[in-house]
């Protein structure tokens, strides 16, 4: 019960991490977290849209974090290192935050999603998918989903290649929760094919021969000889008649 109760512990460290930093940089573009542990302690990198918004001045803020995360949540000599995202366009968590922020300065919940939609499929990105959950047009909570392009949604595929962010926008009426999926260009789809067109020889180019083989005078002259004998064996003799 030991092993089981140590993934739990795990995976609730990792969701409070997730939910500490999400509020902590939300103005430098957070853009997601990648822990792994090492010999030495805890390798922790943090992808932003801002990097110099999370180191602070002189370093403060990475020292800040670092001893927060050693202190309060238990992390065992942790490494932050920063991360500036390329392209927001293809980050799943940044553009679920610009779209919680979209809602909160009074967009309508069509045309905030649809923009969302808008900007990443014309980057690049083979599909998206956008979930707008929560009190949008009154006191009734309703769901509106936004997709376009090639989504997967099971299996190892929806864990390993679509990008996932999640975020919450506040207003009067409620909490508004905004889910974005991204699969970003150039992802290596396991149900996608291609089919190679037989190679075929066109009419126009005449059918090349062979080169015959040459050969050699030694065997050439052996089958003179063969040839020689066989017809001295078959001359009648004096004792057939």
């Amino acid at each position: 019960m030991a092993v089981e109760r140590r993934f739990v512990e795990d995976g609730v460290r990792a969701a409070r991490v997730e939910k500490y930093l999400r509020k902590e940089l939300k103005r430098a573009g957070y853009g997601g977290t990648e822990i792994v542990r090492t010999p030495l302690g805890t390798q922790i990198t943090i992808y932003a849209e801002k990097p110099g918004i999370v180191i602070g001045k002189g370093g403060k803020v990475v020292r800040e974090i670092t001893s927060n995360l050693q202190n309060d949540y238990g992390i065992e000599s942790p490494q932050i290192e920063v991360q500036q995202v390329e392209n927001p366009a293809f980050n799943a968590q940044i553009m679920a935050e610009r779209l919680a922020n979209s809602l909160e300065r009074g967009w309508y919940f069509r045309k905030a999603g649809t923009s969302i939609i808008r900007r990443i499929m014309e980057s690049g990105a083979l599909g998206c998918e956008v979930v707008i959950s929560g009190k949008l047009t009154g006191a009734r909570s309703r769901v509106q989903k936004f997709t376009e392009g090639y989504i997967k949604h099971a299996g190892e595929p929806s864990e390993t290649i679509v990008e996932h962010g999640f975020a919450i926008a506040i207003k009067k009426l409620g909490v508004i929760g905004c889910q974005v999926k991204i699969v970003p260009p150039g992802a290596q789809l396991p149900d996608h094919f291609e089919v190679l067109e037989p190679e075929t020889i066109s009419k126009s180019e005449p059918a090349r021969a062979e080169p015959e083989e040459e050969i050699p005078e030694e065997d050439i002259i052996g089958q003179e000889i063969d040839a020689e004998m066989e017809a001295v064996e078959d001359v009648p003799k004096e004792e057939d008649f």
